[in-house]
């Protein structure tokens, strides 16, 4: 990508550590399983959209309409990726959502073609460091429920998933698209496992590439 001085991306030396995102809809278990990866790995780990973004978007999603919307999660992802470029330097990085959640959120919510919100998006992603491995976090619609009862801070975003006609299949459908066309993605069935075994099996993975 060929930017001016001041909008390229920090030039950083040294071969950089490896980088996971987690992915997929509210309440599979996303949060536990990033805190447990990062005390197991010794890693850095962010939430995206990460702060200052996180704290405006209640606002953002109540006022703005889907274009501006669109404009501000973006900017988030950007200010993310620089985090990463930076913390994978010295600690392997661990993200709860990323890329792939903005795109397929952003979709779903507004009904709007995955690749229409990938064309709008597109002039910016090359800015955006890419994961080692993304993997995708899937659950029966009965383990959904179980969790969801169980989840500590339910937000908006959560009830909607199963009070919003069609919105859940809409995101599953979603998350699909992304990842079929994602070269970092693992699908992750977390139906049955504990968040320590789900996190063995991504360790496994990790050792397996490096071996």
């Amino acid at each position: 990508m060929n930017l001016p001085p001041a909008y390229r991306p920090n030039e950083l030396k040294g071969t950089p550590l490896p980088f996971i995102a987690l992915e997929s809809i509210s309440a599979v278990g996303k949060s536990t399983l990033t805190r447990i990866l990062t005390r197991d790995l010794n890693a850095s780990s962010l939430h995206t959209l990460p702060m200052p973004h996180n704290a405006w978007s209640a606002p953002v999603n109540d006022r703005l309409r889907p274009l501006p919307q669109l404009s501000f999660y973006l900017s988030g992802l950007l200010h993310a990726s620089d985090e990463v470029r930076t913390a994978r330097q010295l600690k392997t990085v661990i993200a709860d959502r990323y890329q792939s959640s903005v795109i397929a959120c952003h979709a779903a919510v507004h009904e709007i073609p995955v690749e229409h919100v990938l064309k709008l998006a597109e002039p910016f992603l090359p800015y955006v460091v890419q994961p080692t491995f993304t993997f995708y976090l899937r659950c029966s619609l009965e383990t959904l429920k179980a969790r969801m009862r169980t989840k500590g801070d339910i937000k908006r975003d959560d009830t909607d998933l199963l009070s919003v006609p069609g919105r859940l299949k809409q995101l599953l459908f979603n998350f699909e698209t992304v990842a079929a066309s994602d070269p970092s993605a693992v699908w992750v069935d977390t139906d049955g496992k504990t968040p320590d075994q789900l996190a063995h099996e991504i360790k496994h993975t990790l050792e397996r590439v490096r071996a």
